[in-house]
């Protein structure tokens, strides 16, 4: 039976990491029950939680700690995407059996494969579990709209995407006039940064990095209410962080763990991130504190 009941603000967890570069767990239980103290409709567990940086052991400790602080209050989507398909089958099932209510998988991309075997690849992964899955169109690795249509078009778990190869607003209209909320359902990302844009143009939901969860939430809930001109200002008013939250080649984990730490969620101790990453210098660190003060942010 094909799922599309996924809607609403699913924020992606940011691994708390000490100095020695370990997974604190006590405030991987902390940062969930934030979010979910703030509304929020479901957690991923993904690119940015830095998983790309995990164990495959740690990668299953931090979704047992989440399912485990969770308790069945929201759902729990767990990015499995590997290279092999035999890989990703494998991480994928691994996932369900633990409890994990959804997937998220972007496509190989180290081979460069033909379309055909990617959408294989997704039929394969998705024959081989009974949850839901979104596909991830992500810039180094894209799902196109014709493919994404066709895999939900044939794939009773494959009814949701979640759109961030920028521009994703094209990306959102091509599959509003291809496709129908019965089939495919789309999904916002880029931390993000086309939220309201993605919201005009019918979006189920986003997923954002979890530091401002309570704002996306509060957009989410104004806009369902149709107060569109107050979301909009909502939002606007915090573009100026989530412009510096988007940074690349590492910033942007460190930035956010910062956030949680001045926002009373998480320790200072839990805000490292792995290496290799730049790592933001203390003007930097000024700057945000600047702007989290004129939000009222801290």
């Amino acid at each position: 039976m094909r799922h599309l009941s996924f809607s609403g603000v699913f924020p992606i967890l940011k691994t708390p990491f000490n100095e020695k570069e370990e997974i604190v767990h006590d405030d991987v239980r902390k940062e969930t029950e934030w979010l979910i103290a703030n509304g929020v409709d479901g957690i991923g567990i993904a690119l940015s939680s830095e998983i790309f940086k995990l164990s495959d052991i740690e990668k299953f400790d931090l979704l047992k700690t989440v399912i485990d602080e969770a308790s069945g209050r929201v759902p729990i989507i767990m990015n499995t995407s590997e290279e092999s398909t035999h890989y990703t089958v494998e991480m994928s099932k691994r996932a369900q059996e633990m409890g994990a209510s959804g997937l998220m998988i972007k496509p190989p991309g180290f081979d460069g494969a033909p379309a055909s075997y990617i959408e294989k690849h997704f039929e394969d992964v998705s024959n081989s579990v009974n949850i839901p899955i979104f596909m991830q169109d992500q810039g180094s690795t894209p799902v196109s709209g014709d493919m994404a249509i066709k895999l939900s078009d044939s794939n009773e778990n494959l009814s949701y995407i979640k759109l961030e190869s920028i521009p994703t607003v094209p990306r959102f209209d091509y599959c509003n006039e291809k496709s129908s909320k019965d089939k495919l359902i789309l999904f916002g990302g880029v931390g993000g940064s086309f939220f309201i844009e993605e919201l005009r143009r019918g979006s189920s939901g986003t997923m954002p990095s979890s530091v401002l969860a309570d704002i996306f939430v509060k957009v989410w809930n104004l806009w369902q209410n149709n107060k569109k001109e107050e979301a909009h200002k909502c939002f606007s008013d915090f573009a100026e962080i989530i412009k510096i939250m988007g940074q690349g080649q590492g910033l942007a984990n460190w930035i956010d763990k910062y956030i949680l730490f001045k926002r009373g969620v998480i320790n200072k101790e839990s805000t490292f991130s792995r290496s290799p990453g730049l790592r933001p210098t203390e003007l930097h660190f000024k700057e945000i504190d600047r702007i989290l003060e004129k939000n009222s942010l801290v």
